[in-house]
This record gives structure tokens, C-alpha cells and sequence, in this order.
């Protein structure tokens, strides 16, 4: 018996739940409490807290509207390990939810799509102001000038405010 124990006398023999990396990071600097903090996304989604209620009346229009955009509403048996409130009755029993608004995901290709969706809107818009411009610019006495879509920001005097 006393020759096992010889084997094993440069071995640590110390619980491998002692050396877990919560225990032997840093501690790490208080801040102060975020009120809508979201747990991460799973890949090739993104999440947003949307509104469910504006001064204690439900909106059902917009969390309607919101589930047809491709939303998709996050339960807390989703993410067993993240503490964050819940809605404990109602018609959002189990999802995440914060003072009348609940978190909800969407795939990010439907963020694109969206989004480019939008841009081509904008676009049309400008395009048809434009348009109206030009055509005001008929009579030859009051001429506009094609509109420049970009500004510039100087600092200070030019170089013809120092020569003088």
C-alpha cells in the first residue's frame, strides 16, 4: 500500500472545481446596471426590445405589426443561465420583458433586406424632388442649379479672411 502512495506524490490533488476561471479571473469594475440587458444572439440573428405597452395599455398593433416583420419573441427557457426579468402572466408569460417593452429576434438577413428596402424608398423620394426642382426651372429668368447633396464643414477663417 505505501508503494500506490509513492506514485502519487507529485501530483496535485486538489478538486478541479477549485480551478474554474470564475475563480481566477479579475474582478471585474462596477458599473451601473444596464435596464436592457439582452442575452447575445444566436448566430444569424439579432436582438431588439420592442414595445408591448405604452403607459400601462397594451399595444397590440405594434408587437402585430412587429410579428409579421419576421420577429420572433424570446422565452426565457431559451437562455436557462442569463438573470433578467420576465413577464410572469399575461399573454407574454416566460418572454423578456422591461417596463412595457419585450425582447424579440429577427434573422439579420431580414434586417438587410429591410434596410435596402428603405435606402431604395429614400432614393425614389429624393429622385422625385429632384424631378420637381427641374421643372420649376422652366422659365429662363429663374434658373435653379442642380442640388448638391453633400456639405462641407470649415473651421475658422479661409485663407482670403487672413489677407486682409
Amino acid at each position: 500500500m505505501s508503494e500506490m502512495k509513492k506514485g502519487f506524490e507529485g501530483t496535485n490533488r486538489t478538486p478541479r472545481a477549485n480551478n474554474t476561471r470564475e475563480k481566477t479571473a479579475k474582478r471585474k469594475p462596477w458599473t451601473p446596471p444596464q435596464q436592457l440587458d439582452a442575452p447575445p444572439a444566436p448566430e444569424g440573428f439579432k436582438h431588439r426590445w420592442i414595445r408591448a405597452e405604452v403607459r400601462g395599455v397594451e399595444d397590440r398593433q405594434n408587437i402585430s405589426a412587429r410579428l409579421r416583420e419576421g420577429y420572433e419573441l424570446v422565452r426565457r427557457d431559451e437562455y436557462p443561465d442569463f438573470e433578467a426579468p420576465v413577464a410572469d402572466s399575461g399573454q407574454f408569460e416566460g418572454v423578456f420583458a422591461v417596463g412595457g417593452l419585450v425582447l424579440a429576434r429577427i434573422p439579420l438577413e431580414t434586417v438587410d433586406e429591410r434596410n435596402s428596402y428603405y435606402a431604395s424608398k429614400h432614393a425614389d423620394q429624393i429622385e422625385a424632388i429632384d424631378h420637381d426642382l427641374m421643372r420649376e426651372n422652366a422659365h429662363p429668368t429663374m434658373t435653379i442649379g442642380k442640388p448638391e447633396r453633400q456639405s462641407r464643414v470649415t473651421f475658422g477663417g479661409g485663407s482670403a479672411q487672413r489677407e486682409s
